[in-house]
């Protein structure tokens, strides 16, 4: 919440626990100990602007009937200082504020003091926060599940920052194990194809048949040409890899930067190797025996720690699995760089590999609290009310890469977190591209254009140009006018709130909520009056309005127009 509006809820804490001990000491509620009570602000603000459950709180320790202590409390309280201006008491007992002039010139002020930090607290106390996203294998291109996990993540690192919190973004590259095992495979198939024909060398149906696999081998062929033909197979797909993998992960870099998510941390699952943590960790299963050997595998005890069945280790060839490898990840997270907290964004098909990770944490000695996952569900494309699954442009599935190149950025990262990593969504391609109000980006982006317009018409050239003093700020009485006002005291909690439950759509929300209330208050009332006071007052709210709009959207590094 806004530093004002927790000083109005500081206050008013203080003056109901001052009213009830003047209750008390004047006999018109017996001894007793003053309750904890909560200060909110009511869904409908018919109810107050703040209201507060004190006097049912009390009802047992003062054994009275909560309407009495309601009565009680608002007889002995002192309002002075507290930007109320009175207060009542309503149904059962809750006891309602209403704020005064002083408030709304207050948040004001607030947000033009702030400018491009207002919103921002210290509600997360500078703890770390690693999240990793995306993650997608660098055998192929990344999907649309990728894309998601990608506007989600990074939206929700920058709530985060905002909130308080040392975010770091990390991505984790799997560039060891059985995928890249199987990467080698393909490419060698598609490498011996060139020479040999389709025909003469089969590709096995569990390998990787994209046509970026033909690609790369066939890069690989143009430098290189027959001269690994006779090489072993080993050094062959040795070859391979080191050719192809680097241009995966760079080609990675370069979508992702399109996209506008930048990294601190590639961190590479072949490091896990090169250290000795991954060896080390299975050393540790072994150790606290949590393992069991097995057909020449080596299994982890899962059913004993949460899972649904044992897992293997390291498979009957020496290879450890992805799993064994992940365990280790995580304790690097936990353990060795010590973050306070590790988020991942995972697709809704790892549920089950939650219980397995965090029952093996704490079967190790980590504290598992300290990992929390976000299953993410998938996505829908869908153009004319129908789904779309093939690209327009290369007849196959769309990837990352198609969706960037027909939709634009601003529209994709904002629609992707209008919804809750858990729900379900479809993504109108045809939405995404319309320039009107039914899409919410252009319709936030155009709130923010339309303030810069009201400011060239005046000759306004800044932000800074624009004064108003209380006197004239409190001139902004109409309902429009206050409901917008109360909209901008919200954003600080709202961040927090979004930071608390991982949901970065509560600010895209909250976004769209402040250009409609915008909108409803241009329509409402004039900007520029014959009235100079109120003029410059309703300039300054738009002034509020204006630098909140691209607070926020900035910070979901979402373009912010100043003319459409």
């Amino acid at each position: 919440m806004s530093k004002i509006v927790q000083q109005v809820q500081d206050k008013l804490t203080c003056a109901i626990n001052q009213a009830f001990e003047k209750a008390i000491a004047d006999g018109t509620l017996p001894e007793a100990e003053i309750p904890s009570f909560n200060i909110e602000v009511p869904a409908d603000r018919a109810n107050g602007d703040f209201s507060s459950n004190a006097a049912m709180a009390g009802a047992r320790a003062f054994r009275r009937a909560p309407r009495q202590i309601a009565d009680a409390v608002c007889a002995n309280l002192n309002l002075e200082g507290t930007y109320v201006e009175k207060c009542e008491v309503a149904g059962a007992g809750f006891i309602n504020f209403y704020l005064g002039n002083d408030y709304y010139s207050a948040i004001l002020r607030d947000v033009r003091e702030c400018g491009d930090s207002y919103g921002s607290s210290d509600f997360g106390g500078g703890k770390t926060v690693n999240i990793e996203f995306v993650s997608a294998n660098p055998t192929g291109p990344m999907h649309m599940g990728n894309a998601r996990g990608g506007a989600l993540g990074d939206c929700l690192a920058a709530v985060m920052d905002r909130a308080g919190y040392k975010v770091t973004r990390e991505f984790y590259v799997n560039d060891a194990g059985n995928q890249i095992a199987k990467f080698g495979l393909s490419l060698d198939i598609r490498y011996q194809q060139i020479f040999k024909g389709e025909d003469t060398v089969e590709l096995p149906e569990d390998s990787y048949h994209g046509e970026d696999i033909k690609e790369r081998a066939q890069q690989f062929a143009d430098i290189h040409g027959d001269k690994y033909m006779n090489a072993s197979e080993e050094e062959r797909r040795a070859a391979l890899v080191e050719f192809a993998l680097p241009l995966n992960i760079d080609k990675m870099h370069e979508n992702l930067d399109k996209y506008r998510i930048f990294y601190d941390v590639w961190f590479r699952e072949s490091s896990l190797y090169n250290s000795g943590e991954l060896e080390e960790t299975l050393n540790m299963l072994k150790e606290k025996d949590l393992t069991y050997e097995k057909d020449g595998a080596v299994w982890y005890k899962a059913t004993e720690h949460g899972g649904e069945k044992d897992e293997v280790l390291v498979r009957a060839n020496g290879n450890p699995t992805y799993f064994a490898a992940d365990i280790a990840y995580h304790r690097n997270k936990l353990e060795k760089r010590k973050f306070d907290k590790a988020i991942n964004i995972w697709g809704a098909d790892h549920h089950g590999h939650v219980a397995r990770m965090k029952g093996v944490l704490e079967a190790l000695g980590t504290d598992s609290s300290k990992l929390d996952i976000i299953l993410m569900q998938l996505v829908r494309l869908t153009r004319g009310g129908e789904v779309v699954r093939m690209s327009k442009r290369t007849g196959k599935s769309i990837t990352l890469v198609d969706l960037l190149e027909e939709i634009p950025i601003d529209a994709v990262r904002f629609l992707f977190n209008m919804r809750e990593p858990g729900s379900q969504m479809d993504f109108d391609l045809d939405l995404a591209v319309e320039q009107s109000s039914q899409n919410p980006v252009y319709y936030c982006q155009y709130a923010h254009a339309r303030i810069c317009s009201i400011f060239r018409k005046l000759g306004i050239e800044s932000i800074e140009a624009i004064e108003a003093g209380n006197e004239e700020l409190a001139l902004l009485t109409a309902p429009e006018e206050r409901e917008l006002i109360s909209h901008l005291a919200s954003l600080t909690g709202e961040i927090v709130n979004a930071a608390k439950n991982y949901d970065p759509a509560r600010i895209t929300r909250y976004c769209v909520e402040l250009a409609t209330l915008f909108h409803k208050f241009y329509n409402a009332c004039r900007v520029s009056t014959d009235d100079e006071a109120l003029t410059r007052a309703r300039l300054y709210l738009c002034s509020c309005v204006k630098s909140t709009l691209h607070s926020v959207l900035t910070m979901l590094k979402i373009d912010v127009p100043e003319s459409m």
